[in-house]
């Protein structure tokens, strides 16, 4: 058994979000990301080729956009992205997600699209 602690799980600044890696330097089968997202920033769409993504949204409210189709969420809600799809998340709130991959390299699972979603109020 493995157990990570919120305060031990360093987070990445990106472009418009934060992101951690709470299996990092763990032997696992699965992937999983901390995401905080900042409010009003437009994101590109990306794909996982090798396994659906399952989020849950832990606080604040948004939008989940996949294939074209923007549904609303918030903290509580789960959404799972089948293989494939070009999904973002996009919110006027922060948002904290935990998102959840059934493979283990991640990396080789994330594919960005030049799609770019803009958040629809």
């Amino acid at each position: 058994m493995t157990v990570t602690r919120g305060a031990d799980i360093s987070m990445v600044s990106l472009p418009g979000r934060r992101s951690g890696d709470p299996l990092k330097d763990t032997d696992t089968a699965s992937s999983v990301r901390i995401v905080e997202l900042e409010p009003n920033v437009d994101r590109n769409a990306h794909r996982h080729p090798h396994s659906e993504e399952i989020m849950v949204v832990a606080s604040g409210r948004g939008k989940v956009w996949i294939e074209g189709e923007f549904t609303e969420v918030a903290a509580g809600d789960v959404v799972t992205v089948p293989i494939g799809l070009a999904h973002a998340t996009v919110c006027s709130e922060p948002v904290k997600l935990h998102c959840f991959f059934p493979h283990a390299d991640l990396p080789s699972n994330y594919e960005e699209t030049d799609i770019v979603v803009k958040d629809v109020q």
